[in-house]
């Protein structure tokens, strides 16, 4: 089987680290915090210039968006849509619209599973102080969840809210966006080979100059461990786990994973993995399946062209894509593991 072809045909789920021969010169890699994550970047060229422009380009971008559709920033477009979209249609700038655009297409195509304005009830939670709502809070909030309150109007850029009272989170997409522009900013500089990750949200450029990059994955009961390691290339993949943001309290385990129908975090599965072309699909059909569930998650992923994954529940059971074949576990890669 081609190499190409049988990376597309490999399982991953969530990314815990990226394993490979010592870098050469040729390449650099630098991280940094930004987007409430780790950002980690690593470029190769000849030219060391051009290395630091690369990775300057992608750290900018990624600020950038963060300014741009942070809930937590203040004066951003995102909050200010939260605050007033609901009294008069707010324009925004063009990629913050076409990623709302893009949540509404997602959301219709999961039948609501993935929906922006779970931040109704979202924004009620505060996961480092392990705080939550209460259930009349709750049953309150979740009234407002519906992507159906969004209005679009692609002529004039504009965003309105139909109700008072709705919020919307893009943390299940716009990280995904900022990675796929970082990429295009790497390919315009004229770099070939790259990655660039956003927490659980990864795109690979190329490959690593003749050799694939060699990913391990994070075993979501115990995440010190990879439990698989895979060859990938000129790929984009996404994780979705409930041990990425929780608190645990009375025995019971909240997540960031809202389902919008109950407003509380989802529970049936442990983490969804998607591999695509494109980051910005990965990030949101990964949520999306999460929601979704073993059943009706394995249904739309064998429905879509181009997109596979793998669904873990909370017995540790790994449920593939139709067109995943199960790769070596990480047991026969421990050498390789640090």
């Amino acid at each position: 089987m081609p190499f190409k072809q049988l990376v597309k045909f490999h399982l991953f789920c969530l990314i815990l680290s990226l394993f490979s021969l010592p870098l050469a010169a040729e390449w650099q890699t630098e991280d940094a915090a930004i987007m409430g994550t780790t950002i980690r970047v690593e470029v190769w060229h000849a030219d060391a210039d051009k290395r630091e422009q690369g990775i300057n380009s992608v750290l900018n971008e990624m600020e950038r968006v963060n300014r741009l559709m942070s809930p937590y920033i203040e004066d951003s477009q995102l909050s200010k849509i939260n605050k007033s979209a609901h009294e008069e249609p707010i324009e925004v700038d063009r990629d913050l619209f076409h990623v709302i655009e893009k949540s509404l297409e997602v959301s219709r195509l999961t039948d609501g599973a993935f929906d922006i304005t779970y931040a109704s009830v979202g924004h009620l939670f505060n996961y480092r102080k392990e705080i939550k709502p209460t259930e009349d809070e709750i049953e309150q909030a979740k009234q407002l969840i519906d992507y159906k309150n969004v209005v679009l109007d692609e002529n004039q850029l504009t965003v309105r809210f139909l109700k008072q009272g709705v919020k919307i989170d893009l943390g299940g997409i716009a990280k995904g966006f900022a990675v796929d522009q970082s990429i295009q900013h790497l390919k315009q500089l004229g770099i070939e080979h790259a990655l660039v990750s956003a927490g659980g949200d990864t795109r690979l450029l190329g490959d690593r100059r003749g050799r694939a990059w060699l990913v391990g994955i994070r075993d979501p009961a115990n995440t010190e461990e990879a439990v698989v390691m895979l060859p990938l290339e000129d790929e984009a993949l996404s994780t979705s786990g409930d041990y990425e943001r929780f608190f645990i309290e009375d025995g019971e385990k909240y997540h960031h994973i809202i389902h919008p129908s109950t407003g509380k975090s989802v529970s049936e599965v442990r983490s969804v993995s998607i591999l695509a072309s494109d980051a910005t699909t990965t990030d949101a059909l990964s949520t999306s399946i999460f929601v979704m569930g073993v059943n009706n998650g394995l249904e739309l992923l064998n429905r879509l062209d181009g997109v596979e994954g793998v669904i873990i529940d909370q017995n540790a059971k790994l449920y593939y894509s139709e067109g995943l074949e199960q790769p070596e576990s990480a047991a026969n890669h421990n050498a390789n593991v640090k």
